[in-house]
């Protein structure tokens, strides 16, 4: 709106105006500086402490909302966060985790790689991962490894004829017996002295 040749706001949006042209644009209205107000003056601790923590903020829900949407259907529940109250009396979240399931999936390894494939994703979401999350990302690669060498064995054992299994099952229990049979050092002395 113009009045006497200058502009005015109108409650968040600023009327910009040239001469037979208006145009009005949504623009947040911005707190002025008010050196009796600790909370509006920048040179105030308490106005840096107070952006670090919505800064913070911000950086946490950031984070664990990447878990969440990284994570699909192995989290297991919602957010949680933990909370400093501000010098404005609002709570701001300072740290955060999102549970997700990292258990195997029993008897299918195929279906196991796979999940820990979702869940090392999950975990280094983030751009900035933390330990735990590193963490976690190595205890999935570790399963997945295992997973890995199970279906390995299974197709190996898949591959091999009933007749071979069981010629290569009593070849194994025979070096089994002939390991336990085995005559040790000392017993070998004993009978050279006898």
């Amino acid at each position: 709106m113009l009045v006497g040749g200058k502009n005015l706001s109108l409650l968040g949006r600023s009327a910009m105006t040239t001469p037979g042209v208006s145009r009005v644009t949504d623009r947040p209205q911005l707190d002025p500086v008010d050196p009796a107000d600790p909370l509006k003056d920048p040179t105030s601790a308490e106005y840096r402490e107070l952006e670090q923590l919505q800064r913070r903020d911000r950086e946490v829900r950031q984070h664990e909302q990447a878990h969440i949407a990284a994570g699909g259907g192995h989290v297991s529940g919602a957010a949680s966060f933990t909370y400093e109250t501000g010098p404005d009396g609002r709570r701001y979240a300072v740290g955060g985790e999102v549970p997700i399931d990292t258990s195997e999936v029993a008897g299918d390894p195929e279906a196991t790689i796979r999940k820990m494939q979702a869940i090392r994703s999950a975990a280094t979401a983030p751009s900035e991962p933390s330990a735990q999350d590193r963490q976690v990302a190595a205890e999935a690669a570790r399963r997945e490894m295992a997973a890995q060498i199970e279906l390995r064995e299974q197709q190996r054992d898949a591959e091999i004829p009933a007749d071979s299994r069981r010629a290569r099952d009593a070849l194994s229990s025979y070096r089994g017996v002939a390991a336990a049979a085995a005559p040790t050092d000392e017993a070998a002395r004993l009978d050279l002295v006898v």
